[in-house]
């Protein structure tokens, strides 16, 4: 795994018997992205796949579309005083045409492992016109048995949750409910982000069809990340934040919390699922 986690020493306490050992720990290490040589955003993430975080994060900024947006994407080198590369600085490069955002002190974002929101002018900033409007996508119909069954699929795919209890997880499914992948990180943001990036890269834009399942809560900003992404089905394993409800209404997404089990909230796009006529009813 490389640095994507780390040994520390710990001192463990079981039943009132204190011994010292080694934890594996997830690694958490600052990425900043530029943007064809400009500083753009910083963001705490677990080292892996930056590439395509960093794709992903654009897409969801809407600078990228395709993968014909994009040039090239590289490490700086010299990263540091004495000019060795920390492999903490990636800079994207996009092709001729590719409209650039307005990179300002004010618009530079500063993105934390729980919150890639912080340092936004306003809610509006992140109001970014879709690409693709949910809300004409030919609408999927997804059975409730299929949803509570890809949580513990999810679970099951988490290599490195399994060695260090201290990642959440991002997973694309099928409307079938087949894997497509999945990614790990300190950020549920970053997950998502690796995951659109990957698509990006592999001209898979738009999602059109398929289902994101996050480990954790569902915040505005996932919900804006799917949106972005034409990702017509988002589902959490906890609570959604009010503006991703009030997001999700506004753009068709269907947004589902509380996974757990075999029961969920439906907030939003409810005709995407196959409701029993009575619980409907009910």
């Amino acid at each position: 795994m490389g640095r994507v986690t780390e040994r520390r020493k710990v001192i463990r306490i079981r039943d009132g018997v204190v011994s010292a050992r080694p934890d594996t720990l997830v690694a958490e290490e600052p990425l900043e992205i530029r943007l064809n040589g400009k500083p753009l955003a910083i963001t705490m993430r677990t080292p892996g796949d930056d590439f395509a975080l960093a794709a992903g994060f654009l897409v969801s900024e809407g600078v990228l579309a395709a993968a014909s947006d994009l040039l090239n994407i590289v490490y700086c080198a010299g990263a540091t005083v004495d000019g060795s590369n920390t492999y903490n600085i990636v800079d994207v490069r996009t092709a001729p045409g590719v409209t650039m955002p307005d990179i300002t002190l004010e618009r530079n974002v500063y993105t934390t492992s729980s919150c890639g929101l912080c340092g936004k002018a306003s809610l509006d900033a992140v109001r970014t016109t879709a690409r693709w409007p949910i809300a004409d996508t030919p609408p999927l119909r997804i059975a409730p048995e299929l949803l509570v069954s890809l949580p513990d699929r999810l679970r099951a795919a988490q290599r490195v949750f399994d060695r260090t209890g201290g990642l959440h997880a991002a997973a694309l499914f099928s409307e079938d409910g087949e894997l497509l992948d999945v990614r790990e990180d300190v950020g549920r943001h970053n997950a998502v982000d690796k995951l659109v990036g990957r698509a990006l890269q592999s001209g898979e834009l738009p999602l059109s069809r398929t289902i994101l399942l996050v480990s954790g809560r569902a915040s505005f900003e996932l919900a804006q990340k799917a949106v972005m992404a034409g990702i017509p089905v988002l589902a959490a394993v906890s609570a959604p934040s009010s503006l991703a409800v009030d997001l999700a209404a506004e753009t068709g997404l269907t947004l589902v919390g509380f996974l757990r089990g075999s029961s969920m909230n439906v907030y939003a796009g409810e005709d995407r699922i196959t409701l029993r006529t009575a619980a409907a009813q009910g």
